[in-house]
Protein backbone atom coordinates (compact mmCIF):
# COMPACT_ATOMS: atom_id res chain seq x y z
CA UNK A 1 0.00 0.00 0.00
CA UNK A 2 1.65 3.48 -0.78
CA UNK A 3 1.65 6.05 1.33
CA UNK A 4 -0.31 9.46 1.03
CA UNK A 5 3.87 11.11 0.40
CA UNK A 6 4.13 8.61 -2.77
CA UNK A 7 0.33 8.91 -3.46
CA UNK A 8 1.23 12.68 -3.86
CA UNK A 9 4.71 12.43 -5.43
CA UNK A 10 3.29 10.36 -8.58
CA UNK A 11 0.71 12.84 -8.71
CA UNK A 12 2.63 15.46 -9.09
CA UNK A 13 4.94 13.54 -11.47
CA UNK A 14 2.16 13.14 -13.56
CA UNK A 15 1.36 17.13 -13.40
CA UNK A 16 4.80 17.37 -14.78
CA UNK A 17 5.13 14.75 -17.69
CA UNK A 18 1.62 16.46 -18.68
CA UNK A 19 3.13 20.08 -18.83
CA UNK A 20 6.32 18.73 -20.41
CA UNK A 21 4.16 17.83 -23.82
CA UNK A 22 3.08 13.79 -22.36
CA UNK A 23 -0.56 13.87 -22.86
CA UNK A 24 -0.54 9.48 -23.82
CA UNK A 25 -3.25 8.45 -21.42
CA UNK A 26 -4.74 11.81 -20.23
CA UNK A 27 -8.48 12.65 -21.09
CA UNK A 28 -10.57 15.75 -19.93
CA UNK A 29 -13.45 15.26 -17.93
CA UNK A 30 -16.14 17.29 -19.17
CA UNK A 31 -19.69 17.77 -16.82
CA UNK A 32 -22.15 15.33 -17.32
CA UNK A 33 -24.63 17.82 -17.70
CA UNK A 34 -24.75 21.60 -18.61
CA UNK A 35 -27.51 24.26 -17.71
CA UNK A 36 -27.69 25.81 -21.25
CA UNK A 37 -30.40 27.73 -19.81
CA UNK A 38 -28.74 29.72 -16.64
CA UNK A 39 -25.65 30.26 -18.68
CA UNK A 40 -27.67 31.77 -21.23
CA UNK A 41 -29.79 33.89 -18.46
CA UNK A 42 -26.46 34.50 -17.19
CA UNK A 43 -25.56 36.51 -20.58
CA UNK A 44 -29.12 38.35 -20.79
CA UNK A 45 -29.69 36.71 -24.43
CA UNK A 46 -32.60 35.69 -25.99
CA UNK A 47 -32.35 31.90 -27.11
CA UNK A 48 -32.23 33.53 -30.86
CA UNK A 49 -29.31 35.85 -29.74
CA UNK A 50 -27.55 33.20 -28.24
CA UNK A 51 -27.67 30.48 -30.84
CA UNK A 52 -26.33 33.34 -33.59
CA UNK A 53 -23.68 34.06 -30.92
CA UNK A 54 -22.39 30.87 -30.56
CA UNK A 55 -23.11 29.33 -33.66
CA UNK A 56 -25.51 26.83 -32.26
CA UNK A 57 -29.36 26.24 -33.76
CA UNK A 58 -31.62 27.79 -32.49
CA UNK A 59 -33.67 24.37 -32.26
CA UNK A 60 -30.74 22.58 -30.64
CA UNK A 61 -30.62 25.37 -27.68
CA UNK A 62 -34.49 24.54 -27.26
CA UNK A 63 -34.47 21.17 -27.22
CA UNK A 64 -31.08 21.30 -24.72
CA UNK A 65 -33.28 24.36 -22.45
CA UNK A 66 -36.30 22.29 -22.41
CA UNK A 67 -34.56 18.92 -21.79
CA UNK A 68 -35.84 16.67 -24.45
CA UNK A 69 -31.82 16.57 -25.61
CA UNK A 70 -28.05 16.59 -24.00
CA UNK A 71 -25.66 18.54 -25.80
CA UNK A 72 -22.85 16.42 -26.92
CA UNK A 73 -19.51 16.16 -25.58
CA UNK A 74 -18.01 18.76 -28.16
CA UNK A 75 -20.88 20.95 -27.05
CA UNK A 76 -20.46 20.68 -23.49
CA UNK A 77 -16.82 21.47 -23.55
CA UNK A 78 -17.68 24.87 -25.92
CA UNK A 79 -20.49 25.62 -23.12
CA UNK A 80 -18.34 25.39 -20.11
CA UNK A 81 -15.95 27.92 -22.06
CA UNK A 82 -18.83 30.22 -22.79
CA UNK A 83 -20.16 29.84 -18.81
CA UNK A 84 -16.75 30.20 -17.77
CA UNK A 85 -14.89 32.92 -20.27
CA UNK A 86 -17.94 34.60 -22.79
CA UNK A 87 -15.99 37.37 -23.62
CA UNK A 88 -12.88 35.73 -24.99
CA UNK A 89 -15.40 33.17 -27.29
CA UNK A 90 -17.04 35.95 -28.43
CA UNK A 91 -13.84 38.33 -29.59
CA UNK A 92 -12.57 34.63 -30.82
CA UNK A 93 -16.11 33.92 -32.87
CA UNK A 94 -16.54 37.67 -33.93
CA UNK A 95 -13.15 39.74 -34.52
CA UNK A 96 -14.10 42.25 -36.64
CA UNK A 97 -16.75 43.29 -33.72
CA UNK A 98 -13.83 43.81 -31.73
CA UNK A 99 -11.79 45.66 -34.15
CA UNK A 100 -14.46 48.16 -34.94
CA UNK A 101 -14.84 48.85 -31.49
CA UNK A 102 -11.30 49.59 -31.29
CA UNK A 103 -11.37 48.40 -27.10
CA UNK A 104 -10.38 45.78 -24.87
CA UNK A 105 -12.00 46.48 -21.61
CA UNK A 106 -15.35 45.74 -20.11
CA UNK A 107 -16.92 48.63 -22.18
CA UNK A 108 -15.82 46.94 -25.27
CA UNK A 109 -17.16 43.51 -24.43
CA UNK A 110 -20.50 45.25 -23.78
CA UNK A 111 -20.28 46.99 -27.19
CA UNK A 112 -19.53 43.95 -28.67
CA UNK A 113 -22.72 41.70 -27.20
CA UNK A 114 -24.10 45.09 -28.83
CA UNK A 115 -23.34 44.81 -31.85
CA UNK A 116 -24.22 41.20 -32.21
CA UNK A 117 -27.60 41.96 -31.19
CA UNK A 118 -27.85 44.11 -34.73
Amino acid sequence: MATMFEDLMTGLNEVDAFLGGETVGYKVNLPAEVDVKRIRKRLKMTQARFSDTFGFSLDAVKHWEGGRRTPESSARAFLTVIARNPGAVIAALHPQLEQSSGRSSAAGKRELRRGLAS
